[in-house]
């Protein structure tokens, strides 16, 4: 089950924040979809003028004209915007540096993986480092003497040092190519040197900062062991950490205060196991740190109030005149927003912020084995005995538990799901229920945080009304279903008999996971990635619940049949095990006869016979054979009769011969494909010596 649900891959911790995916490819549909076309060439044409206020004018308004507005961001693309922008990086003149910077900037963050990738291979990196000293003595004279620093100074360490920062972050995620020449900037002091100075500076550039520092950090041995080696860092990481713990945070009116404390938890997770004498090394960073301060977190925030204040918002936003921005008379300014915008911008960095939380905590709530934190990332511990085991977490969590009860889920299939979080914790824990629970404090809130609104997800073929806030509303979904992931995995690898007994929180989680799949929907097309998504980490999830409650969910025939057409029309491998996965420990309710056989005639399609060929991967077929013989291992049980009937062993015989074939065509030199080829081999012969089983048994 782990191996299938985790795979070693590149994340990003800002996905694109303006997705263009509902376009086709090409520049032709940009061009009939953006209302700016004219507006392109002059732009393109100023950025290489001999005035320098046009040079600037042109930088500032690629910032102006890209907002929200995928398929003219697209269009300048296809007219070499970046490399224009690079070349204004070496400008005589300062302020369209700058200028050219921040729509750098703005371009990594709304684009995301492409655009960041082409200023990779268009060599941003070198005049990047440039800037790096020269910020660096900008900040020391600024704080030297902040009331006596000319404006010039305060815009370099405010929005210059911001954008530059932000602009590294994003490229580090691009390629380990840019990664590891990033890491060769050796950042870690220049980025500390914000963070030591949080209360003298902006938040915004501090911000920018930890953001860049969580992102080094992860897994990249290089910015770890820089890291590592200060004490002084980690005292400074431990205090913003801890600056907005207890509860504080959620309270906290500035997206950014929090943001910012919540950066500075994740990168000690990065960096541990945290040396002496470093104090932080007698803490347990994850019971003493990371919970007390992300729970609250997670839990302070309502998806469908912030839901409709931004409709709210942008129904405004629309009712009211629009300036004329690219006017050369009156040059724009990117930094220039109404309250309006504002207002989103805030509401996005709660929900970014509520993101960033979920992604640690899914960390937190690993168990399978990674990487000894010592070592260089692509060192892989092989050994299973060696996995971060967070029983002590497990338990800690259930010293705060929620009844069923305490789950509100009604409400109709418009409005979404209302999980009602308001209850004061100290009175749910003063009342326990008369039975376990894990409706816990991490669980409850991570249920309510998967159910989707009006706006986690575009239109069929068209953009949301406000796509940043999409962007990050389908990735808190989608974060919070990958925490529940591995909360369950860790139950699985860590039984924990009070969780599973108490059948009616499993039923309530069960239920709530499918609840959240109705309202997404199963659209396909252009821009509907994110749907797809949701379906393929969810169903993850229900392997998760099914190997934790096993035998207590009662099937759904609607649900089983979803399941399957999912396996029988998805591409993805990986998909197709979860679902067999998913399949099999439903079908392992005892009085589900007819739902067991259901699911048994699925199973046994997948696996090949030499007449007949199966569409499925080795892996599933692997799967689907474990699970037979799992379901039928107890012939006493009442489905047995289904076996019987059905006269499954002779089916299993007949695939013994092509499933053998397809294990051993396994290439052991892939990677998985060793730990493959091992269990392939195992659950054959288990096969072989189940169907003798069976048969000795007459059955």
């Amino acid at each position: 089950m782990g191996k299938s649900q985790k795979k070693k891959i590149m994340r990003r911790h800002n996905p694109m924040r303006v997705p263009d995916s509902h376009l086709p490819k090409g520049l032709a549909s940009a061009s009939q979809s953006s209302s700016k076309s004219n507006e392109i060439l002059p732009i393109i044409q100023k950025m290489e003028s001999p005035d320098a206020s046009e040079r600037k004018w042109a930088c500032v308004a690629v910032s102006n004209i890209i907002q929200n507005d995928p398929s003219t961001r697209r269009l300048l693309q296809g007219k070499n915007v970046v490399g224009a922008l690079i070349t204004r990086l070496t400008d005589s003149e300062e302020e369209v540096v700058v200028e050219a910077v921040g729509a750098l900037r703005n371009l990594c963050i709304d684009g995301g993986y492409d655009i960041c990738a082409e200023m990779y291979n268009k060599n941003i990196l070198v005049p990047l480092k440039t800037f790096i000293p020269k910020i660096s003595a900008t900040l020391s004279q600024y704080l030297s003497n902040p009331k006596a620093a000319p404006d010039s100074a305060r815009r370099i360490v405010y929005d210059f040092a911001d954008n530059v920062i932000t602009t590294l972050w994003c490229l580090s995620e691009t390629s380990n190519k840019a990664l590891n020449a990033i890491n060769e900037f050796q950042l870690a002091p220049f980025l500390m040197s914000f963070l030591a100075a949080s209360d003298k500076l902006p938040l915004s550039p501090v911000t920018s900062a930890a953001q860049c520092l969580y992102v080094l950090t992860d897994d990249n041995y290089p910015v770890i062991s820089e890291v590592r080696a200060d004490g002084g860092y980690i005292s400074c990481l431990l205090s913003l950490a801890r600056r907005d713990s207890a509860g504080a945070a959620a309270s906290n009116d500035d997206p950014k205060s929090v943001a910012l404390a919540v950066l500075a938890a994740g990168t000690l997770r990065n960096i541990m196991p945290i040396p002496p004498p470093s104090a932080a090394s007698t803490l347990d960073i994850d019971k003493d740190v990371v919970l007390p301060l992300l729970l609250p977190v997670i839990s302070s925030i309502s998806l469908p109030d912030v839901s409709q204040a931004v409709q709210t918002l942008v129904a405004r936003q629309a009712s009211e005149p629009q300036m004329e921005n690219l006017s050369l008379n009156h040059t724009p300014k990117h930094d220039h927003k109404t309250t309006i915008e504002i207002e989103l911008e805030q509401l996005e960095a709660k929900l970014r912020t509520v993101q960033l939380a979920l992604e640690i905590l899914t960390g937190t709530c690993a168990t399978l084995p990674d990487p000894e934190p010592d070592m260089p990332a692509n060192q892989e511990d092989e050994e299973e005995g060696k996995s971060r085991n967070l029983k002590g977490f497990i338990l800690w969590t259930n010293d705060v538990s929620l009844g069923p009860a305490d789950l509100d889920i009604d409400g109709d299939a418009e409005d979404g799901i209302d999980v009602d979080m308001n209850e004061d914790a100290d009175e749910a824990s003063a009342e326990p229920s008369s039975s376990p629970s894990f409706l816990t404090s991490l669980v409850a809130p991570l249920l309510a945080l998967v159910q989707p609104t009006a706006l986690s997800f575009p239109p069929l073929a068209a953009p949301s009304i406000h796509p940043p806030t999409t962007s990050a509303l389908s990735a808190v979904h989608i974060g919070a279903l990958e925490c529940l992931n591995n909360v369950f995995l860790s139950l699985t690898v860590t039984p924990n008999p009070a969780v599973s007994s108490d059948v009616n929180s499993g039923l309530t989680v069960w239920n709530g996971i499918w609840a959240a799949l109705s309202l997404v929907g199963t659209q396909t097309g252009l821009g509907q990635e994110r749907r797809q998504e949701m379906w393929e980490v969810a169903v993850g999830d229900m392997w998760g619940i099914g190997r934790v409650w096993k035998g207590s969910l009662i099937p759904d025939n609607e649900q089983i049949q979803i399941l399957i057409q999912l396996a029988n029309g998805t591409t993805d491998n990986r998909l197709k095990v979860k679902c067999v996965g998913a399949l099999e420990c439903i079908a392992q309710t005892p009085s589900a006869i007819e739902a067991n056989k259901v699911i048994a005639e699925f199973l046994l399609s997948v696996l090949p016979t030499q007449s007949n060929p199966t569409s499925f991967d080795t892996e599933s077929v692997i799967q689907a054979a474990s699970a037979l013989i799992d379901i039928y291992s107890d012939e006493t049980l009442p489905y047995d009769v289904n076996f019987r009937q059905g006269g499954y062993a002779e089916k299993l015989r007949a695939s013994v011969d092509s499933i053998k074939s397809m294990v051993k065509a396994i290439d052991r030199r892939k990677e998985g494909g060793k730990e493959l080829r091992r269990r392939g081999d195992e659950v054959r012969e288990n096969l072989v010596d189940f169907i003798q089983y069976r048969k000795d048994l007459g059955l």
